[in-house]
């Protein structure tokens, strides 16, 4: 076995020749195990796989666990697209934090337990933290005995240094900067922990007066901050060896396995780390003795991995392709139906209404154009109800103490009343923006179409997608400047909370001309207000937000997108991972 790992080690890229001989036979050992894998799972008549199905049931996964076990060993084996970075700073990608889980560690993380994984709990702290009573600062407390790969103890100052990373925006590029925004001085930036300038100040917002504790100020009082904390972004690295942009080749494990190998074409190796304590741990249950993650494969060659055998997760967090789905509906594959959860994502389609273009700063036009439209015709473009679900409402379903939501049909009698109040009793005509995507091209025809039967003449404008929310619709001047009085965009959000998903949508102190989230650069003073409420309260005060929202017809809710995910054939405990539209890593196995 030995002498075979090292023949394979010999056929390694030129750019992995200078690892470690550990590093070195690791890759040739993921790759072994790829083919090994990918041969035994795919025997038997038909390509079906030879091992037994473990189908709990439809859904079973979404509020409970699939095919519990605590069983030990074994390899688990993921599939992905492309990885955008293994850096816990610089990914943003939903699928790559599901995958973090398993190596990094945050102040607090996502819960592992069925049905709460859109909650927090305690990580590396010993508790949520607490916070002052203006909101401003957040104090934890690091559990005793947490180590890195190495061995050496984690401290406070880790985790400030791989915060303060971030920062650095000309070294750590694509990761979240939530921390920048609700931690910097506009007045005197902090450059990041890479600049050597005499004259740079330091990241004082930040304290760690002792190993174990660290104090955050807040510029602004965040109920959200907890989340924020939990994104890898907020993980700790030991700046001995941070080789700053290259980091994300090596990254230095906190949890309870690292990364052995990487390689373009066999994939990523995760092995057990042995510094990593359980009982420091209440959340990752590390049953498997390895992982193994297949890289930039697309969605039908994931689903027929899942299918075939030779995978057991999709960490992707889009779930099955359209031919797959249908397959997933038919009479007579109920074993395969069995293995299906289905997923609301709580990516919400919206006609956004500008508020500043004519004839859409009248609000009365805009009614007209939330009367006009058809939801059932919607969802038929989207794919029906196995693709996209229904929404009435400005509120993703999988967040509690929403508004109500209502299955009202189109009212055209309402649409030409409302068109009389604004002054356009024969309709007016408009632009609607659109990315220049099939599907959401076919989306927007459809959209013309219903408004076009009350009397609203609609040119469908595509536009580059590669720029249509960084600089056509995310630049409001650009907005009003070429006259999109509609524009269909896609709102989804890194946390689970009302405030996460409304305020850069609603709040008019949230425009800017630069990635502008605030489509229909709405500022009304009265919702303004309702957000300063809702910050120091619950759901029942975003709800407010929300309804007051909705009276403005500044935003047209349509439908939100609809997931299915196909467990493995050999996945145990299969948890939906809510917040990244998978199941989660951390708890999984294979016995």
């Amino acid at each position: 076995m030995q002498q075979a790992l090292e023949r394979l080690a010999e056929r390694l890229p030129t750019w992995a020749r200078g690892w470690s001989r550990r590093r070195i036979l690791a890759s040739g050992a993921v790759l072994l195990l790829v083919v090994v894998l990918a041969v035994s799972c795919l025997g038997g008549a038909g390509g079906r796989a030879d091992v037994p199905v473990l189908a709990d049931g439809a859904d079973v996964a979404v509020d409970g666990k699939r095919s519990p076990s605590d069983s030990t060993g074994g390899t688990l084996r993921l599939v992905a697209p492309e990885i955008d970075s293994l850096d816990p700073q610089r990914s943003y990608s939903p699928g790559v934090w599901n995958l973090m889980r398993l190596y990094t560690r945050t102040l607090v993380t996502y819960s592992a337990e069925p049905g709460k994984t859109d909650q927090v709990v305690p990580d590396l702290a010993t508790d949520l933290g607490t916070v002052s009573e203006d909101g401003l600062l957040w104090t934890f407390t690091l559990r005793e005995g947490i180590r890195f790969e190495n061995g050496r103890e984690i401290t406070a100052a880790d985790v400030k240094y791989g915060i303060q990373r971030s920062f650095a925006s000309d070294v750590i590029v694509g990761g979240p900067t939530y921390v920048v925004d609700l931690l910097d001085d506009p007045a005197n930036p902090y450059p990041g922990p890479y600049s050597k300038e005499e004259d740079d100040p330091d990241l004082v917002s930040i304290a760690t007066p002792d190993p174990r504790t660290i104090v955050f100020r807040l510029r602004v009082p965040q109920p959200d901050f907890p989340y924020v904390l939990a994104l890898p972004s907020s993980s700790p690295v030991p700046a001995e060896v941070d080789t700053g942009a290259q980091y994300g080749v090596d990254p230095v494990s906190s949890g309870p396995y690292a990364i052995t190998s990487v390689d373009p074409e066999a994939g990523i190796l995760l092995e057990r780390n042995p510094a990593w304590d359980a009982a420091t741990d209440e959340v990752r249950t590390a049953l498997p003795d390895n992982v193994v993650v297949r890289t930039g494969l697309s969605g039908l060659e994931r689903d027929q991995a899942l299918l075939a055998g030779s995978a057991d997760i999709d960490i992707a967090g889009t779930g099955v392709q359209a031919p797959t789905s249908a397959r997933l509906t038919s009479d007579d594959d109920e074993p395969l139906r069995d293995r299906v959860d289905d997923v609301t994502t709580g990516a919400l389609r919206v006609l956004a209404l500008p508020t500043d273009v004519a004839p859409m700063n009248d609000a009365n036009c805009r009614a007209a154009v939330a009367a006009a439209i058809d939801r059932k015709g919607v969802q038929t473009v989207l794919g029906g109800a196995t693709e996209a679900v229904r929404s009435s409402q400005l509120w993703p379903r999988g967040l509690d103490g929403g508004p109500e939501q209502s299955d009202d049909g189109p009212d055209p009698g309402a649409a030409r009343a409302a068109l009389e109040s604004c002054g356009q009793p024969e309709g007016f005509s408009t632009v609607l923006a659109v990315a220049d995507v099939a599907a959401s091209l076919e989306l927007a025809e459809e959209i013309a179409g219903q408004l076009g039967e009350v009397g609203i003449d609609v040119e469908v404008r595509p536009l580059d997608p590669a720029a249509f929310y960084a600089t056509e619709v995310g630049n409001p001047d650009s907005v009003a400047r070429n006259g999109y009085g509609i524009v269909l965009a896609t709102r989804t959000t890194d946390f689970p909370t009302p405030g996460s998903f409304l305020v850069p949508l609603v709040d008019g102190r949230s425009v800017r001309t630069v990635g502008n989230t605030n489509y229909a650069r709405l500022n009304d003073p009265a919702v303004n207000t309702l957000v300063d409420e809702a910050r120091g309260s619950g759901p029942g005060s975003w709800r407010d937000v929300a309804e007051a929202v909705r009276d403005t017809a500044a935003y047209v809710p349509l439908a939100e997108t609809r997931i299915q995910l196909v467990a493995g054939q050999r996945l145990r405990n299969g948890v939906v991972m809510r917040p990244y539209a998978s199941y989660d890593v951390a708890t999984a196995g294979v016995r």
